[in-house]
């Protein structure tokens, strides 16, 4: 029986653990064959590589720090020179200060909005310009950037709501004809 994902090409930033392991996990379930980024823990990208290739289906696990624009590109690359396309791109890496807000320091804010922000825009920037028509770029986001749930914490700080108007601004006004983007947040229905 074919499963709805045969052929196709997805790459999973922040695939190594949690819930990007679970989307990489899932997608070669139904079908595609799977690229992940890690920042740190090779042991966690390699164990989901190896449970992605004993399901029949090829993976490989691309150390990319997501708030290296150089590193998210060529894993973009990398992923495309290996597998021949992509079709999928899941933005899932991402970060917080699990902080006050008053004790945060500009250098992690910096950190934050370099995996927050700029990961997903060139991650996404990179993709559009490797895909073809029918590519799927999903973005997901976090409760936590619409509100924060421990008084003054200054946790994803507009993270997953800047993932939104990355899709708003890059696919829906103005990307490549034929690409369809949506935002998940973590944990919803």
């Amino acid at each position: 029986m074919s499963k709805k994902l045969e052929g196709k090409i997805a790459l999973i930033t922040g695939g190594s653990r949690g819930i990007g392991a679970a989307i990489a996990k899932r997608l070669a379930a139904d079908g595609a064959n799977v690229a992940i980024t890690y920042t740190k823990g090779a042991d966690a990208a390699a164990s989901v590589v190896k449970e992605i290739e004993g399901v029949g289906r090829k993976a490989i696990a691309i150390q990319a720090d997501a708030a290296d624009a150089d590193a998210v590109e060529a894993a973009v690359e990398k992923t495309v020179a290996t597998f021949g396309r992509l079709d999928v791109l899941v933005n899932n890496a991402g970060s917080a200060i699990p902080k006050r807000f008053e004790e945060t320091t500009l250098e992690e804010l910096d950190r934050l909005i370099g995996i927050n922000v700029r990961g997903v825009f060139v991650a996404t920037q990179a993709a559009l310009k490797r895909m073809q028509s029918g590519g799927r770029i999903i973005m997901i986001g976090s409760a936590v950037g619409e509100r924060a749930l421990t008084s003054g914490l200054c946790a994803l700080l507009g993270h997953k709501g800047s993932g939104k108007d990355v899709r708003s601004g890059v696919v829906q006004r103005g990307g490549k004809p034929g690409h369809h983007s949506q935002q998940y947040p973590a944990g919803s229905d």
